[in-house]
């Protein structure tokens, strides 16, 4: 949310992923004494690179589709889209199985977000918004390997290091190119950085969540769960922002997603 009201979605997240880099650095080097100063094989190093790019390409269409779409459009559509490919992944290329109970979650949860997700796929925003998820769903599949070829935290670092640092030259590149316009004397401006470190700690700190999650459970879990947030968008459009465009199905995917989630942790 804090990303999208912000005048330029790209710089906030230009100045977020610096601030998550600054913040993580000397926790990831405390971590990684204290923790016996574990290597980081090139293997896993390669593929956080690799994550990181996609990441970046990620930031770029996540930026424009909130800048084309409203965010209770944007952020079901791109987050909702993503576990479906991600829970693919885990079968087909990473051979992941799982029980009975779980796979039933998985289904709820997947059939809830595309409840809540369907009745919003119209506007200039759709296209970029659907290939965030696909952006998502690839690099989730690929931290699902890399993050457990060394620590979570000493992943995380290098690839917030790495996403700061590509950041930081591709908007220059637009900058100067004149592909980043500024912003409309009607929009706000970018946020500030005292406000970049906030997001950054939700955003990055989130992230190193997830990647703990994935050093020890299956990719067809933890990405159906990780996008649950879609039902809070849903339920807080619903009541808060009274978008009542097909509230029914809204809330029904919400009640599936939350009886999904309780299967797999069961």
């Amino acid at each position: 949310m804090l990303l999208k009201v912000s005048g330029n979605p790209i710089v906030t997240l230009q100045r977020a992923t610096a601030a998550g880099s600054l913040l993580l650095t000397p926790i990831a080097v405390g971590g990684w004494m204290l923790s016996g100063r574990p290597g980081f094989p090139l293997a896993g190093a390669g593929l956080c690179a690799l994550s990181a790019t996609l990441e970046l390409v990620y930031a770029w269409l996540l930026a424009t589709a909130y800048r084309r779409g409203e965010l209770s459009v944007v952020y079901p559509i791109a987050r909702g889209s993503a576990p479906l490919l991600a829970v693919i992944a885990g079968f087909v290329l990473l051979g992941e199985r799982l029980a009975p109970a779980q796979l039933t979650g998985v289904a709820l949860l997947l059939i809830g977000i595309l409840a809540v997700t369907l009745p919003q796929t119209s506007g200039r925003a759709t296209l970029p918004a659907l290939l965030t998820g696909v952006a998502i769903a690839a690099y989730s599949a690929i931290d699902r390997v890399g993050v457990r070829l060394t620590t979570p935290l000493l992943y995380g670092w290098l690839l917030v290091t790495l996403m700061a640092l590509g950041l930081a030259v591709s908007v220059w590149i637009a900058t100067r190119s004149g592909a980043l316009r500024a912003a409309a004397p009607t929009e706000p401006p970018p946020a500030t950085w005292k406000g970049a470190f906030v997001i950054g700690i939700f955003m990055w700190g989130a992230y190193l969540l997830v990647l703990w999650a994935l050093s020890f459970a299956p990719l067809s879990v933890i990405a159906p769960v990780r996008e649950t947030a879609v039902v809070a968008v849903a339920v807080w459009g619903v009541w808060r922002l009274r978008e009542r465009k097909a509230w029914g199905l809204k809330l029904a995917g919400a009640l599936a997603t939350l009886a999904g989630v309780g299967l797999l942790a069961v």
